[in-house]
């Protein structure tokens, strides 16, 4: 990708981003989408995630499928937690103990000819998360797999997994599930056929790339208000980059000392 070319890049994705700040408006994650033919959309995700997770993986899975131009299933995973490597044609759901680097989840998308070509969600082990905070977590990591960007990044709710509020305790399931505007901002960005377009191929170097650490991810091209989200763009040129979407954690978030005992005390902010 020419230096023009990224330029016109991040302005797209930018102003995608920030008309998802007032509620409700359009969420698509800088229009990307994965190739559709005339039917739904036909996609597996990896099931590479512990027990703790699995119960999280299913809800989000069924959640998602109530749209018309899904079709989803959840199986086998293709690759290993720690490293989450991607496979071509999927979404690869992993968790682990990816360490205290600040982000509670992050979710990658593989672009080749303007389409989504592989995707990847992770949730880190390392901090402690509520229930319905994993909930939330995973339904939204997910979710960036299909296209979708944010409802609102300001930490209200608008009862979507796909906001940026913060579950407050156990009990609190708020914005843990999909929406009918999710639905209907999936209906639009997949709402035509591409019968004439090629996707290319990712590049085999790209799914040797670990991705856990905020010098892989490329350059940020998005910040949240709040500082709870960023979003950066690794250019591969020859029209491949990777998207990820980071969802930093919260004041709330401690380092989970039962998983990781040498782990740093106390929680520390991603940011200076």
């Amino acid at each position: 990708m020419s230096h023009s070319s990224r330029r016109a890049f991040i302005l797209l994705l930018s102003v995608s981003m920030l008309t998802a700040i007032p509620a409700f408006a359009g969420h698509s994650w800088g229009g990307y989408h994965w190739q559709k033919g005339s039917g739904p959309v036909v996609l597996q995700l990896g099931d590479n995630v512990s027990g703790v997770w699995d119960g999280h993986l299913a809800a989000a899975e069924r959640d998602w499928d109530g749209s018309s131009v899904l079709d989803l299933s959840v199986g086998a995973g293709g690759t290993r937690p720690k490293n989450c490597r991607p496979t071509a044609g999927r979404i690869e759901v992993c968790n682990a103990r990816y360490g205290a680097n600040g982000w509670l989840g992050l979710a990658q998308i593989w672009l080749g000819g303007g389409h989504i070509s592989q995707a990847v969600a992770k949730m880190n082990d390392s901090y402690v998360m509520n229930e319905p905070e994993k909930l939330h977590v995973m339904c939204q990591e997910v979710g960036h797999g299909f296209g979708l960007g944010h409802t609102s990044e300001d930490g209200s709710s608008q009862n979507t997994c796909m906001d940026y509020y913060q579950n407050k305790n156990g009990s609190d399931w708020t914005s843990t599930t999909t929406n009918a505007h999710d639905m209907q901002m999936l209906d639009s960005i997949y709402s035509h056929v591409d019968s004439g377009a090629k996707l290319l191929p990712p590049p085999p170097a790209m799914g040797y790339i670990d991705f856990v650490g905020r010098g892989q991810w490329g350059e940020e091209v998005f910040r949240s208000e709040n500082g709870r989200g960023s979003t950066f763009f690794l250019d591969f040129g020859h029209g491949h980059g990777v998207l990820t979407e980071v969802y930093w954690a919260g004041d709330q978030n401690e380092l989970n000392h039962d998983q990781d005992p040498d782990a740093p005390a106390p929680w520390m902010t991603p940011r200076n």
